[in-house]
């Protein structure tokens, strides 16, 4: 279960590859890989839970919706998390995260950088013989 930021994305966009050993193991690791470039996650202190789900028709649909939920999470109560833990039902194409973390406050927390919006630019959702493997590109 990594995340990282591999070469080759979109000038002036984010691109965040992450594994895990389930789907939802690395939907999770993808949106801590994007939470870790608007502050950095290791200062963030588990204050609060908070839980989000999404839907979608076909998983990339389902990683775009997830990702889309969790900006707007941020955006409108300032949350961020420093854990998450995704389930993903692959037969309804549902998700659900639940999380910990806190709100986020420019007077305590590392600001990085700004992510505008998810794309479907470059999406990649795989299965591997080590699990899974997503990348997505985030609009800055």
């Amino acid at each position: 279960m990594t995340y990282s930021y591999p070469e080759g994305g979109p000038t002036a966009d984010l691109l965040v590859s992450a594994t895990g050993e389930t789907l939802g193991e690395a939907f999770a690791q993808l949106a801590l890989g994007m939470f870790n470039m608007m502050t950095p996650i290791s200062g963030l202190v588990e204050k609060e839970g908070f839980s989000l789900e999404a839907q979608g028709t076909d998983l990339e649909s389902l990683l775009f919706n997830l990702m889309d939920e969790f900006l707007f999470i941020t955006d409108v109560e300032f949350l961020v998390p420093k854990s998450i833990q995704v389930a993903v039902d692959l037969e309804s194409i549902s998700a659900t995260a639940v999380c910990k973390g806190e709100r986020f406050s420019a007077a305590t927390h590392e600001v990085g950088i700004q992510i505008k919006a998810v794309t479907y630019h470059m999406m990649e959702i795989k299965e591997t013989p080590d699990g899974w493997y997503v990348r997505m590109v985030f609009d800055t």
